[in-house]
């Protein structure tokens, strides 16, 4: 039964304490997340930070410099780039604030009658603030808008694996930003279902440009590869394209294209400068394929070689972007070639999708809590 307000009667329900108040604040600040989780996060944000506005530095002109003079050099140049990374408004504002906080608690004299001190740091933290807020609302704005085109971009690749006869394939994707250009594909391009295609492909570049050369490819791909091409028809086709829109070879793509065989197990593929898928064997034994040539985009006449390999049960396919390879850890190390190889080659005999959450597994153990530096796309083809 409610009681009406005003009967005199009080509510048996207590007043949250300000101690509850502040652990809901906490809560709702941080989403939960512990200090040491914060930390790393926090300290991944730096490091990418310094990273992004540390291209914009000289740093062979700065190892000139005598070493006392050299964090102020530094200093002045990151500070230089993020200045020059503002609209020109935003740009005055900035600097109004740099100079109102400088100048602030100065006193001076005139006629020896002292004049302050000034005190701007209320003025100072407001512009600081306002600019803050401007730049937030256009990073909320552009952000509502990466993910409508990271949502697009999901629909251009398989959520969910074709159904292969005498094999599996699972895939998995992160890109780096919202959107990404790495692009990976498996379809049968016609309704008699006897020739499947695995395309992985990674577009020079990262976010939105990639992405949009990378819809591109599959709507071109999806194209010629209904037509009923062949692999080496598909590869030339596709490169034809590409130099007419790689900006003079620098938004160039590299790639795989493949073509499995349903009825007879083989795979015929072209490596078009692309990291080079790697076949286990049933017996341990790696092989790499690398047959194919030039990256798409850079040669209009260029020619490609194709090769065909026969899959045999208990082999495992692995397709993938050099955003595996390049992974870094929070020292800067990256996780190589040789540790995917050794991944790979201590495979245990598990299912597609048991293989590629046991490979991505060594990976996120490398990295930890740094923040991923390039998209990662990795696909597996395991032949039963």
């Amino acid at each position: 039964m409610s009681i009406p307000p005003g009967s005199g009667v009080s509510s048996s329900r207590p007043a949250a304490a300000p101690a509850d108040r502040l652990r809901h604040f906490w809560q709702r600040v941080t989403e939960g997340r512990q200090l040491d989780d914060l930390w790393s996060q926090f300290a991944a944000d730096a490091r990418a930070s310094y990273g992004f506005y540390g291209k914009e530095v000289d740093w062979e002109e700065i190892q000139k410099l005598p070493k006392w003079h050299r964090p102020f050099h530094v200093a002045k140049d990151i500070f230089w780039a993020l200045l020059m990374k503002l609209t020109p408004a935003r740009r005055v504002l900035l600097l109004l604030a740099v100079v109102l906080l400088f100048f602030s608690g100065f006193t001076f004299q005139y006629n020896n009658v002292s004049v302050g001190p000034f005190k701007f740091e209320l003025i100072a933290a407001l512009a600081f603030l306002l600019l803050l807020s401007l730049e937030l609302a256009d990073k909320v704005t552009m952000k509502r808008d990466l993910e409508i085109a990271r949502e697009i971009q999901t629909w251009l690749v398989p959520s969910q694996p074709p159904e292969v006869a005498g094999a599996q394939i699972a895939f998995a994707t992160r890109p780096q930003n919202s959107v990404a250009g790495d692009y990976y594909d498996a379809f049968y391009p016609d309704e008699s279902r006897d020739r499947l295609m695995m395309v992985i492909a990674d577009v020079a570049g990262k976010s939105v440009p990639a992405a949009l050369l990378m819809a591109t490819l599959q709507a071109s791909l999806r194209t010629i590869a209904g037509e009923g091409a062949s692999v080496a028809d598909l590869v030339a086709r596709l490169n034809h394209y590409a130099c007419a829109h790689s900006l003079e070879g620098r938004r160039f793509t590299t790639a795989v294209f493949s073509e499995y065989d349903t009825a007879t197990r083989k795979l015929t593929y072209v490596n078009a400068g692309h990291n080079a898928p790697i076949l286990r064997r049933a017996n341990g034994k790696l092989e790499t394929l690398e047959v194919g040539g030039l990256p798409l985009g850079i040669e209009i006449g260029s020619k490609y070689q194709t090769a065909t390999i026969e899959l045999h049960p208990g082999d495992a396919l692995i397709f993938f972007t050099d955003g595996v390879v390049e992974a870094f850890n929070e020292s800067g190390q990256e996780f190589g070639n040789d540790r995917w190889f050794g991944a790979i080659r201590s495979l245990p005999d598990w299912n597609a999708q048991e293989t590629l959450q046991f490979l991505m597994k060594r990976v996120d153990e490398f990295v930890g809590t740094t923040r991923q530096g390039d998209d990662i796309t990795c696909l597996v083809f395991r032949s039963k």
